[in-house]
């Protein structure tokens, strides 16, 4: 039993929302695409991020056993958005608590279905559990905090025979609430989830967040992608890594450039390839 249970019981008073079958495009929530909620590498991360940009204030921690949830770990996040909008487009009701399989959430997000991926799905949610997010982003005043876990409960499901029947998850209503406006949800490329690095994965929400389909593009100040993307990384680092992504190409629907403006500053440039192009 993995599910931690306040003495209210939120999930005995919740609706119970089972995913939905079948293909389906998937939705990404415009704020997490736009400001460093998770961690971008693969080890793991107990430093806080702590973003401070205007009125906008995010801060992530996590535990000492798991750290914080990653950019890989946000997968679950997206499924969980896709469900939910392809739930409520075709009349449904939907419900802050879901239930789903491990395979249906494996293969949405393109991984494999091994026990291996189950055991890494389960890592997984125990880092969106125990990952705790201060931020002020959608509250009014700018000035409160909004507190909340990215999975505020989960568990495994069994039969009385001891058969595995799936898991169940309750999600916080800042995230559910903002899926479920259809001006915070932007539909993604499913090749994104075939994007192996963290920067790279961060970057292309990031585009896809702020040029959607300008046909100009957009450009951004290495130092500013830098501050945030809450990135752990020496900025040399990062910088070279951004380069390196503009000499790959790797971003689905997007071309880089470099742009060098002297004596210092370095900007990165993208703008939309049209489909046609794309094949």
């Amino acid at each position: 039993m993995r599910m931690k249970r306040p003495t209210t019981c939120r999930a005995e008073q919740l609706p119970l929302f089972r995913a939905l079958p079948g293909d389906m495009a998937p939705r990404d929530a415009q704020d997490l695409m736009a400001h460093p909620f998770f961690a971008l590498g693969k080890s793991r991360r107990t430093v806080p991020i702590d973003f401070r940009s205007g009125a906008v204030t995010v801060r992530v921690e996590g535990t000492l056993e798991h750290g914080i949830a990653t950019i890989w770990d946000a997968d679950v996040l997206i499924w969980a958005a896709s469900q939910l909008v392809e739930a409520r487009d075709a009349g449904i009701p939907t419900s802050r608590l879901i239930q789903a399989t491990p395979y249906e959430i494996l293969r949405f997000i393109g991984r494999g279905t091994s026990v291996r991926d189950y055991h890494r799905l389960k890592a997984a949610l125990d880092r969106l559990q125990t990952t705790s997010v201060a931020t002020s982003i959608r509250e009014t005043t700018g000035r409160r905090l909004h507190r909340f876990s990215w999975i505020n409960e989960w568990k495994e499901l069994a039969a009385l025979d001891g058969k595995p029947l799936g898991i169940e998850m309750i999600l916080p209503d800042w995230f559910y609430t903002g899926v479920l406006d259809q001006a915070l949800i932007l539909t993604i490329d499913p090749a994104y989830f075939r994007l192996t690095g963290g920067i790279e994965r961060w970057l292309y929400r990031l585009v896809r967040k702020h040029g959607g389909h300008q046909v100009d593009g957009w450009q951004f100040d290495f130092r500013h992608l830098y501050r945030k993307s809450g990135s752990s990384a020496r900025y040399s680092d990062f910088a070279y890594d951004l380069r390196a992504l503009v000499v790959r190409q790797s971003l689905p629907g997007y071309r880089l450039n470099t742009v060098r403006i002297p004596p210092s500053t370095e900007l990165l440039a993208f703008r939309p390839v049209p489909y046609t192009a794309r094949g």
